[in-house]
């Protein structure tokens, strides 16, 4: 007998010891932080567990198990979506079908699929960008790319997502005339379990995988997040001219005749035109002149070199002028180069 008591009490503390161990885990799986990915254990995993009781009566040993219990994994709903872009997308006033880039990521544990939904009307912001559609990255690239990437169409291709895995969402916008430079336009992107939403904790009884139940998980089982535009009134104007001088002193385009090229660049409004290039392919039917290549009245040779500008050298037949960064500070940029007709 005083074995049997002393096996019951080992029994109550290994218990003892699991029931903490179980807490432990629960309290693990349960806290916000660890919900980044999919929440640990796939739904509908099968949880099996046996005790076994071992003792001895009149030396001799005995052994009896329990039976066996199985607990399948609820799943949890969860998900999680992200402003791609690197910045404020700059936009010019009309301009259409802007593309902004979200990502979003089943954090949960089964597989889900979700609804979403744009709104480009939010309020706080200088302007209301007009919702022109949402596509679902079709080939996979990160880019959105016309006529490739598929238009969603709700409760028709909602996007159906394994655990921790992700799809790219485009948000194209139309821009409204008549902005000011910097005025800035926000549109909103949502993503919604079909399964069910609701406060963290909430159970949608036998929605789960395998039929389980299936649990809210942080996010409320729907997230959201808000890309802005940003308006750039800047323009780059080119106008290009042409001088002929003829070989009788005339200015008849004829064979033999000088052209002479002027392209007058120039910055309107504020901000930077970053990495400006003017290319300028010499016409048909005539000869570039060599040594004419001229920026500013400064000459410029015809080599692809340390300058600004060359011959054919980046691309063959072709004038390439590298104005770098221009302001409307910097005034007007003037190229000129001759060409003989043939």
């Amino acid at each position: 007998m005083q074995h049997i008591l002393v096996s019951i009490r080992n029994e109550r503390k290994s218990a003892l010891k699991s029931l903490v161990f179980g807490f432990l885990l629960l309290s693990t799986v349960c806290l916000p932080t660890q919900v980044a990915l999919a929440a640990g254990t796939a739904a509908g995993t099968p949880i099996t567990n046996q005790a076994t009781a071992d003792y001895t009566v009149n030396s001799t040993a005995f052994s009896e198990t329990s039976n066996v219990t199985t607990t399948r994994v609820a799943e949890i709903l969860n998900v999680d979506l992200v402003w791609q872009d690197a910045g404020n997308v700059t936009v010019r006033p009309g301009d259409m079908d802007r593309v902004l880039t979200f990502q979003v990521t089943n954090t949960g544990n089964g597989t889900d699929d979700y609804t979403l939904a744009g709104l480009s009307t939010l309020g706080g912001d200088d302007f209301d960008p007009t919702l022109a559609g949402i596509y679902l990255d079709s080939n996979g690239n990160g880019v959105y790319d016309a006529g490739t990437d598929t238009q969603y169409i709700l409760n028709t291709n909602d996007p159906v997502l394994a655990a921790d895995a992700s799809v790219t969402v485009f948000v194209l916008n139309n821009i409204p005339g008549a902005l000011s430079d910097n005025d800035l336009g926000n549109s909103q992107l949502t993503a919604t379990s079909k399964t069910g939403t609701g406060a963290p904790g909430t159970v949608v009884a036998g929605a789960g995988e395998l039929g389980t139940d299936a649990v809210v998980g942080t996010s409320g089982a729907s997230d959201d997040d808000t890309a802005t535009y940003i308006v750039s009134a800047l323009t780059v104007s080119v106008v290009k001219s042409v001088a002929i001088a003829d070989p009788f002193g005339g200015s008849e385009p004829v064979p033999g005749a000088v052209l002479t090229y002027t392209v007058s660049v120039s910055v309107v409004g504020t901000g930077t035109a970053e990495g400006l290039v003017i290319t300028d392919p010499i016409p048909a039917d005539t000869t570039y002149n060599a040594g004419t290549l001229n920026l500013n009245t400064g000459s410029l040779t015809d080599a692809a070199d340390a300058d600004a500008g060359d011959v054919g050298g980046t691309t063959p037949g072709v004038v390439t002028i590298d104005l770098g960064d221009l302001t409307n500070a910097a005034g007007i940029q003037t190229i000129t180069f001759d060409v003989t007709i043939n």
